[in-house]
Formats: C-alpha cells, structure tokens, sequence
C-alpha cells in the first residue's frame, strides 16, 4: 500500500477534527476524499504531509511511518494545499526555479514530469505568481509540488475558487499524472468530481461515512429517487417537507431530489398533494441517484 491510515484522531481543544479514520491507499491509485468545508479533509492531509501530529493512530506514506521517517516522507511526496501558497512577489520561473533548488533537483531533470503542464503557463513565465488567474496559480502550484518527482502526490482541494473550464483541465491533467505511475490522494467538495476518482471516502464531521468506488456507493443507495418540480421551488421544498410519507427532501439544480419513507411510491397521489396545495405545474420523474445524493442519504 502506498498510504495507509490507522485510527487517526485529531482534536482542537473541544473540537473534534478526525474522528478514528481508517483507510489505505494503493499504489498508483487515484482516491479521492470528498467531503465539505469543515469535514476534516485539510487536517488529514497535513498530519499526512508530517506538517502535524496526530493525537491517537499512525499511518505510513510510501511504507514510511510519519514520525520515525518524516524527513524522508517530505522529500518523497508533493503537496499542494487547498490555499495558493507560494512566493507571490516572485515570477512564475523564479518561483519554479526555487522549489527545484529546495529538493536539490532542477527543472531541466523532472521537466518531463511537468511539461503538459509548463507549457500553459510558460507565456507567463516572467509574470509575478500573484498577478496569474486563479486557474494558472493552480498550474503553477502543481508544478511546483512534482518538480522533484514525488512518488505520492497530495491534492488538497485543488480546483476550489477555478473556472469550469479550469477545473476539467486540472482532472485531466491530474489523470495523465496518474498514468505515469503517480500515487494521488486529492480532496474536494465537489461531489462531481468523485466519479473521476478510483475510489472515494465520503468524510463528514472528522468521520469516514463509507469507501468504495463512486459505482459501488451509488449501487448501494438504498431508495428510489426523484425528481420533482414545480413552479414555487420554495414553496415545493416546504411541502414536501411536510408531507407523511417524505423521507428526505433537498435541492438539485432546477428539480428538489425526493426519496420517500414507503418502498412503492404513488406519484399520482403525490401529485395530487402537491396540487392540492396550489403548487401549479408540478413535474415528477424517477431519477438515478449520485454521490451527492448517496452523501446526503450518509450524512442524514
């Protein structure tokens, strides 16, 4: 296993951060973390990068442990934190030229780890970092933290605060790095992006609420799910809240995502409800479920 995890725990005073986390990486595996703010996903990744320590558990990174081999842990592996940490005030070559000088490698001998990547930005090359969109910083970033040819890579939130566009780049990129033998462990909030991942632990609240593939934890969602519109989304939010048989009732997109307590569901009578309650144009569909759906189902 590249990275594995064991009972880890994490408190802030009262709060507790990671709660008894378990779960293990293989080598060459793209897996990914997804969970809100707050989750704990930041903390993990930096107990994980030797940059804190855990209060209970141990893990291993590269078949390192974190205390005993942390110094080689931080020449072994990349971080890019979820927040642009780099020299701002200095260019994008400079900054580049530096992080190789660090890990005593330059960027002519790792430049085919990095090239697909290099290339967007090297128009820019003599651009402060501070002065690039927030989609190049997130290149510039990347590059920085493989410049010296990490064995595992740590991807925290890495495409929060990017452009659509920016963000499919980043997923192709970050699958290309993959290809080349890369372990990745990235996180993020963005329940659309677990479906790019090999397999995926959904965290709430500092605990792990399943780990599978994204296939096998939407198979495993339990209910029938639909799709119901109206014309007062509010108004159809409210009740379908408040109606007997609802089991679970939240927003997506255009449509609110229903599930109901009864294994056979009457969606005539439900529409009946509904109009009943001057809700005009009402729309019911059964639909197929997602991460985000099978999160919410969890995290209930």
């Amino acid at each position: 296993m590249s990275i594995v995890v064991d009972s880890i725990s994490k408190s802030y005073n009262s709060l507790k951060a990671l709660n008894n986390i378990s779960f293990d990486v293989k080598e060459g595996e793209l897996f990914g973390l997804i969970g809100p703010d707050g989750a704990g996903k930041t903390t993990l990744f930096r107990i994980l990068v030797t940059l804190l320590f855990a209060d209970e558990g141990k893990a291993s990174v590269a078949g390192l442990d974190l205390v005993e081999d942390y110094k080689t842990i931080r020449e072994s592996v990349g971080y890019m934190p979820g927040r642009f940490s780099l020299y701002q005030d200095l260019t994008v070559e400079e900054n580049l030229k530096f992080f190789a000088t660090i890990f005593g490698t330059s960027i002519a001998e790792n430049y085919d780890l990095i090239a697909d990547i290099y290339v967007q930005i090297e128009p820019f090359k003599n651009r402060r970092a501070g002065k690039l969109s927030g989609g190049m910083k997130q290149k510039l970033a990347l590059c920085c933290a493989l410049i010296h040819k990490p064995t595992v890579l740590f991807l925290d939130e890495p495409t929060t605060g990017v452009d659509p566009v920016s963000r499919k780049e980043f997923w192709e990129m970050i699958k290309r790095l993959q290809q080349k033998g890369i372990t990745i462990l990235v996180s993020t909030p963005y329940m659309d992006e677990a479906a790019l991942c090999d397999r995926i632990a959904l965290i709430q609240d500092g605990s792990l609420l399943q780990i599978d593939t994204p296939e096998a934890i939407i198979k495993k969602y339990p209910k029938s799910i639909y799709n119901v519109s109206a014309d007062n989304m509010y108004e159809l939010i409210q009740r379908l809240k408040a109606y007997e048989y609802s089991h679970s009732v939240y927003p997506f997109g255009e449509y609110v995502h229903y599930t109901d307590k009864r294994t056979h569901v009457n969606t005539d009578e439900l529409k009946r409800y509904l109009s009943g309650h001057s809700l005009a144009n009402v729309s019911i569909d059964i639909t197929e479920p997602t991460i985000e759906d099978a999160f919410m189902e969890l995290a209930k």
